[in-house]
């Protein structure tokens, strides 16, 4: 009788999944584990195969990453996500969901990938809900949808967009205005309410004229920041869902005659790259999107390990605010 994996996970004493995990050399397994588990297959004479594997399984060892590539944020989470996976023995593929989702459904499910790293889910995204109900293996990255539950990773958006409300308000910041994305997203519907939340326990009224709303774009921020310094009631302060709005703000206040943060303080969210750039230098929220698609690459291999029915887990990951030059303090004026 051929030795299997589960002979294996006897001898050494661990489980199944964890033998599947050491052979391929994943970061998680400590490296005592894997040795004691390399002993017991070489003590059984078991040999792993991979064509074999790949043959009886139809495993394709290729992760789809679902991405929008119009979107500034996304080559921060490709990049990681792509090591994340390769240093776990899976390849990383791109899928450009330009709007499509029947699209992408179908080439998610043509057989040549295993399983879907999702991040451009909308809180109505069907592809989530089709994808669960073909018990498709996939994970929900930066965004989520209310339409499937699924294992996800995200940053604590409410709490980071809480950090920069209590920045404001102890700066003396009474008129706030706030650019925010879709509302049709996760991630900017959760923002602005932690924002007008923490707003609101802090006596700090929020009203609609000084909310502008848009795609998250440069030229959006640009817009918006137009529409909120246009009128009688100007915002002192104003927070940006993303920092690809904040430097369109940034861009329009130029162009207004505005100056940041002297006549109007401006605060992003993500720190992309382009935030410290001394041109810019943005004080923002920062998202940890390395850690993010280490997460994202766990829980898509743990989910093929263990199956489709395992209860889904989600991480929530904290935020930090960054101090930069585009925010001040109007307590001394």
């Amino acid at each position: 009788m051929a030795v299997t994996s589960h002979d294996v996970a006897r001898l050494a004493g661990v489980s199944q999944a964890t033998v599947s995990r050491a052979l391929r050399d994943d970061p998680r397994v400590s490296q005592q584990t894997r040795n004691a588990v390399a002993e017991a297959a070489q003590a059984l004479g078991y040999v792993r195969s991979e064509i074999g594997r790949s043959l009886s399984t139809r495993s394709t060892h290729q992760i789809a990453m679902v991405a929008d590539l119009d979107n500034a944020l996304y080559p921060r989470l490709v990049a990681p996500l792509h090591d994340a996976l390769m240093h776990r023995g899976y390849r990383m593929v791109v899928l450009a969901e330009r709007g499509d989702e029947m699209a992408a459904f179908t080439r998610l499910l043509d057989g040549s990938v295993d399983g879907a790293v999702l991040t451009t889910s909308q809180l109505r995204s069907s592809l989530p809900f089709m994808l669960r109900t073909k018990q498709f293996p996939f994970v929900q990255m930066n965004r989520i949808s209310d339409l499937a539950e699924a294992d996800s990773v995200t940053a604590d958006n409410s709490a980071g967009a809480a950090a920069v409300a209590g920045l404001l308000a102890a700066q003396g910041h009474k008129r706030i205005g706030v650019l925010a994305g879709p509302d049709t997203t996760s991630s900017s519907r959760d923002r602005e309410a932690g924002f007008r939340e923490a707003l609101d326990k802090r006596g700090i009224d929020l009203p609609s004229r000084r909310v502008a709303r848009g795609e998250f774009t440069y030229s959006d921020g640009s817009r918006g920041l137009r529409e909120l310094m246009s009128g009688d009631d100007r915002p002192t302060a104003v927070f940006c869902v993303t920092d690809l709005l904040a430097v369109g703000a940034l861009h329009e206040a130029h162009v207004m005659g505005l100056r940041v943060p002297d006549d109007v303080s401006i605060v992003g969210f993500d720190d992309l790259e382009l935030a410290a750039w001394p041109g810019i230098n943005l004080t923002t929220v920062r998202v940890d999107f390395l850690r993010m698609a280490e997460l994202a690459a766990d829980l898509i291999l743990d989910r093929l390990i263990v199956g489709r029915a395992a209860p889904t887990r989600h991480h929530v990951l904290p935020t930090e605010l960054i101090l930069r030059g585009t925010h001040r303090s109007r307590l001394a004026r």
